[in-house]
């Protein structure tokens, strides 16, 4: 008797041995790949959209970017290749953060909310996805606010040329001045502008794309 009941605990012993653990480390490195990665990728389609979005438009309806190509092709004739990366340095040191922080605190979530039974339901799915990307606007927030500015300072030059000025008056700022400057000025509040409007961006995102990825309710990827 004595000995069926050690056998069981062991066999339950070992089962509880097998069961995944939640490993931090590998997270936030696979986080901040991926996240450097996509910003390499990404990033001069997102410069050029920014600067389409905040480009100023004449009295007389003239534009300075006529379209994405005219503003690629402008762009990389007046600041070269190097150009179409302006302001990346910043998203390439807080991007790693950023992702690490989201995927982290999915699996995080994901792990603990996962039921006794090993099952986690769509609303749980949900739920964990949510809690990642009202973790990651700590990070998101201050760096769209910095990237913004550095991406369009290429643009505020341009326009100061064509305008019959020359670039070199114009002020260069860095990350640097411009976090200096809103800390000096509204203070920690300052890099935190526009936290309602990033916070609805990324927490609704991020619960549709978790829970279509990393569910296995769902009928993907395709079984052949």
């Amino acid at each position: 008797m004595y000995k069926v009941v050690a056998a069981v605990v062991q066999d339950n012993t070992a089962m509880g041995d097998q069961q995944p653990k939640f490993k931090l480390l590998p997270k936030i490195l696979n986080g901040g790949i991926a996240g450097i990665v996509g910003v390499t990728c990404v990033f001069p389609l997102d410069l050029v959209k920014t600067r389409l979005q905040n480009q100023q438009i004449g009295p007389n309806g003239e534009r300075m970017y006529n379209s994405m190509l005219d503003c690629f092709r402008k762009t990389y004739r007046q600041e070269g290749y190097f150009g179409m990366y302006r302001g990346s340095g910043v998203n390439i040191l807080l991007i790693t953060p950023e992702k690490a922080i989201k995927l982290t605190a999915n699996d995080f979530f994901r792990h603990h909310l996962t039921t006794k039974e090993g099952k986690l339901p769509i609303q749980r799915e949900m739920m964990a996805g949510g809690l990642a990307g009202m973790c990651q606007i700590v990070v998101t927030t201050p760096m769209e606010l910095l990237k913004i500015q550095l991406q369009d300072a290429g643009r505020v030059a341009a326009q100061a040329v064509a305008t019959g000025g020359n670039a070199a008056t114009v002020p260069k700022i860095s990350a640097t001045s411009i976090t200096l400057r809103l800390l000096r000025e509204k203070g920690i509040i300052g890099l935190y502008k526009g936290t309602a409007a990033t916070m609805l961006r990324d927490v609704s995102f991020s619960v549709v794309y978790f829970s279509a990825v990393c569910s296995p309710q769902l009928p993907w990827p395709p079984q052949g």
